[in-house]
This record gives structure tokens, sequence and C-alpha cells, in this order.
């Protein structure tokens, strides 16, 4: 006997997304910040996060290291696992940017199909990609957790930048040169990015 699957069906809150932004006083959207490890993904979104906070608007941050001590936990660094592993942190963040919030996801996200498959899933202006660009020489100096020394011992596989490819946004909203810019002026240039579209 075959058994059919049951219906799902969405069911709609009385509380709409603009409601949320109206008693927030500032829209939501989701800055997400790609790069190759060590370009400094994390720790540009943790500072955002906390500028924002000192002006009272709602805001988190989905790191992508934290998200594989659960909700990602399982998935390995495979092509099919990384996206997964994005597809996850993108309806996660869908949902935070729904409750009216400002969510910063700090992810490697290296191919460039999985992070626009994640940007459709947004209104036009929700979506804001964010490149950490940083020379892989300088990443691999800088080596904060000591992962690309195991990676070049052969002791990592699949180690986006050494033995798995990197695919860097087309046309990202921001590009912030890591090397280049101080923590101070990459925050800057993202604030008044926000700024100038009308989310602050």
């Amino acid at each position: 006997m075959k058994h059919e699957t049951p219906p799902i069906v969405r069911h709609s809150s009385k509380v709409s997304k603009e409601d949320r932004h109206q008693l927030n006083g500032h829209k939501s959207c989701v800055l997400w910040f790609t790069g190759l490890s060590g370009s400094g993904k994390s720790t540009l979104a943790s500072e955002v996060e906390h500028e924002l906070f000192k002006r009272h608007m709602h805001s988190y941050v989905l790191d992508g290291d934290n998200l594989r001590l659960g909700l990602n936990q399982g998935l390995g660094f495979s092509q099919q696992d990384r996206s997964e592993n994005v597809r996850r942190i993108g309806e996660a963040a869908r949902l935070f940017v729904d409750a009216g919030l400002i969510v910063l996801v700090a992810a490697i996200s290296p191919y460039r199909a999985d992070r626009e498959r994640v940007r459709s899933s947004f209104s036009e202006d929700e979506f804001i990609e964010i490149y950490v660009k940083c020379p892989l020489v300088e990443c691999e100096r800088r080596d904060p957790k000591g992962l690309y020394k195991k990676a070049r011992a052969g002791k990592i596989p699949d180690f986006t930048g050494i033995s798995s490819i990197y695919e860097a946004p087309v046309q990202p909203e921001i590009i912030i040169a890591s090397d280049k810019h101080t923590p101070n002026e990459s925050v800057r240039l993202i604030l008044d990015y926000l700024r100038d579209n009308g989310c602050l």
C-alpha cells in the first residue's frame, strides 16, 4: 500500500515583516561576508554587529564555524556538503530577515552558484554580498587557526584556496580589501553603504 506524504502548507503570520521594520525603526537585510579563510570575515562581521548594537539596531551574526557546531553539524567539506552548508545558512538568514533583523553571515561559501541561489530567495535589496578580499599569501601569513599549515602538509583535504577552489563574487555590493583597509575603515564602508541604501 502506497502512503501519501501529508501536504505541507505555509502558514501566514498576522505580523508582517514591514510591521517588524516599523517596530524596530530600521529595515532588515542580510550582510553576506564571503572570502578565504583568514581574510577577516568573522572579525569584520563582529565589529559591524557591535556598531549596529550601539545604534540600538537589531542584528545577529551567523558564523559559519559556529553553525557547524550545531545546525550544520555532521556536514563535511565535499562540494555537496559545502553547498548544503550554504543552503542551510541561507534559510536561517532568511528567517532572521523575516523577523526584522539585520543578519550578518560570515562564511567562506566558496561557490558562486550557491551564493546566487541564496540571493534569489531574498528581495532585491535584502541581500548584500560583501567580498572580503585578501590575497592568499596574506591569509596564509595570518593563518589564525593554523589551518593553512595543516592543509599544505596534506592533513586537511578539500581546503579552500589550497586543494579546493574559491570563486570570487563577480558583482558584490561591497568589496573590502582587508589587507589594505583597517578594521575601522572597513566598518565605515559597510555602514555608509547601509545608510546610503536606506537600511540605517
